[in-house]
C-alpha cells in the first residue's frame, strides 16, 4: 500500500470515529426532560488545589446563581477546587453530592436522574466531553463562573441557558 493508501485509509478511520461519536448523544428517556448544569470549578491559582480569593467569592455566589432551580443531586470529581466550589450550595440547601470518576459522566447524569435536575462542576478536561455528549455546540463552560444549564429531551439538540455567576 503506497502512501495515498494509507492517507485514505486514515481518512476513512477518522470519518468512522466522527460519526460514530456523532450517534452517542445522550438523551433523556422517553417523556421526560433531564436539566443539565455544567460549570467548571471555581477559580485558583495556577497549579493550586484551593481556591483563591475570587473563587471564594464566586462559590459563594453559586446559591444566589441557581435559586430558580430544583436541584436533586450535584456530581463532581474528587478534588477539592470542585468540592470547595459547591459547598455552600451544598451547604445552603442539603443537596446531596456524588463523587464519582470522570468516565461515562453525560450518561450517569442522565440515566441515574431522568426528569431531574442535576449539576457537574468539572473541569477544561471532561467539561468538553460532557457537553458535546449532551448534544451541546461551540464552547463549553470553560470560563470560571460559566454556568449552562442544558434541558436534555428524549431526542433533538438541547435548549441551553447561559448563564454566569460571580465576580467579574
Amino acid at each position: 500500500m503506497d502512501w495515498r493508501g494509507k492517507i485514505r485509509g486514515m481518512i476513512a478511520a477518522f470519518t468512522g470515529i466522527f460519526l460514530l461519536a456523532a450517534c452517542t448523544v445522550v438523551h433523556s428517556p422517553p417523556g421526560t426532560t433531564t436539566t443539565v448544569i455544567l460549570l467548571r470549578h471555581a477559580d485558583r491559582a495556577p497549579f493550586q488545589s484551593d481556591l483563591n480569593e475570587k473563587g471564594v467569592a464566586r462559590a459563594k455566589a453559586l446559591p444566589a446563581a441557581v435559586a430558580d432551580l430544583d436541584i436533586n443531586v450535584i456530581y463532581s470529581p474528587d478534588k477539592k477546587r470542585n468540592l470547595d466550589t459547591v459547598a455552600p450550595l451544598i451547604a445552603e440547601r442539603g443537596i446531596e453530592l456524588r463523587v464519582i470518576e470522570v468516565s461515562d459522566v453525560a450518561k450517569r447524569l442522565v440515566e441515574e436522574n431522568p426528569g431531574k435536575t442535576v449539576i457537574w462542576v468539572g473541569n477544561t478536561d471532561n467539561l468538553q466531553t460532557v457537553y458535546g455528549l449532551l448534544g451541546g455546540r461551540g464552547h463549553p463552560p470553560n470560563n470560571y463562573g460559566d454556568l449552562f444549564v442544558m434541558q436534555i429531551g428524549e431526542n433533538g439538540p438541547p435548549k441551553i441557558e447561559m448563564r454566569h455567576f460571580g465576580p467579574e
